[in-house]
């Protein structure tokens, strides 16, 4: 088996502002004269989701879907159902569909409308501190436990799973969770990252952040996530995925390289390998070719 190594970090997740010339020079002022309070800082900036939940108020699932609020940890999951499908489809194989970082649910909605037409039952997940949800602050292990979650409630419920689908970190968190047991028939991984390690350089390159002060915040979330870095990528998590998967990534995503989608197809055993061009990285949600990709794949 082949083995594609992340070697570059993303470049289009932060763009320049003058919240994000605030936010370095206060990283780097605070990791100069108070390195311990630098490494806690980075670790909180890191995980905020940006842009603000609050600019993506008025682009949720509108009338036509139902919200739940589950409690979930220290804040909550949006639960969204199709309210047309809340009598007579109660039996119909649900697929679950997860945003990703900085999205909301309803950056899903073709996706979900898509997978409706062909019968099934589209469950959209919005995580904390996304969207409606309650939060302030959320990780890639904590996406990772709430698929987990949602899916065993649904189970409970007497759902049966057919597919999980989930774009950029969410499909990270995805592959992951499926690697440790997840109930789902089928997997697709929509532009998924490969490497939360070389996140954390990005990350540090963008703030102005030594190596000191970054490592000192990969170690504060793995010891409090209970987790090393390395156990979610594609070489740790890939071959325990048992399930079929379909990766889909457009060759100019400017977020997560085309690389990091190679690297998942070549450590989940049969997995395939969808590629675009021209699409970037959240326009694929919405291309009509990828739907009928996704939708034939889980049919």
């Amino acid at each position: 088996m082949t083995t594609t190594t992340h070697t570059t970090a993303p470049v289009g997740y932060y763009s320049a502002s003058p919240l994000m010339r605030a936010m370095r020079f206060g990283l780097g002022a605070s990791q100069r004269l108070w390195p311990a309070l630098g490494v806690r800082a980075a670790y909180r900036v890191f995980g905020t989701p940006l842009p603000p939940k609050w600019l993506y108020r008025g682009q949720q699932p509108g009338a036509d879907w139902r919200r739940e609020a589950w409690s979930f940890e220290d804040a909550n999951l949006g639960i969204y159902h199709l309210a047309a499908q809340d009598s007579g489809a109660e039996s119909a194989p649900v697929v679950l569909l997860v945003h990703g970082w900085g999205g909301h649910a309803g950056q899903m909605l073709p996706l979900a409308q898509a997978v409706a037409a062909q019968g099934l039952r589209p469950v959209l997940l919005e995580m904390p501190a996304h969207g409606r949800s309650a939060g302030t602050a959320s990780n890639l292990p904590q996406f990772a436990r709430a698929i987990d979650y949602v899916a065993a409630r649904l189970g409970a419920d007497g759902h049966v799973l057919r597919a999980a689908v989930a774009h950029s970190l969410g499909a990270n968190a995805l592959a992951y969770a499926a690697g440790r047991g997840l109930p789902a028939q089928r997997l697709v991984l929509l532009a998924p990252p490969a490497s939360p390690r070389e996140y954390t350089r990005y990350f540090a390159q963008v703030f102005g952040l030594s190596e000191r002060t970054r490592a000192g915040m990969q170690r504060l979330i793995e010891a409090r996530e209970g987790i090393l870095m390395q156990q979610l990528e594609p070489a740790a998590v890939g071959p325990r995925i048992a399930q079929p998967t379909l990766i889909v990534h457009d060759r100019d995503d400017r977020v997560n390289r085309f690389a990091d989608a190679e690297a998942f197809r070549d450590a989940i055993a049969g997995a395939r390998l969808f590629p675009t061009q021209g699409w970037g990285h959240r326009r694929i949600l919405k291309e009509q070719a990828v739907l009928a990709q996704v939708t034939q794949f889980l049919a």
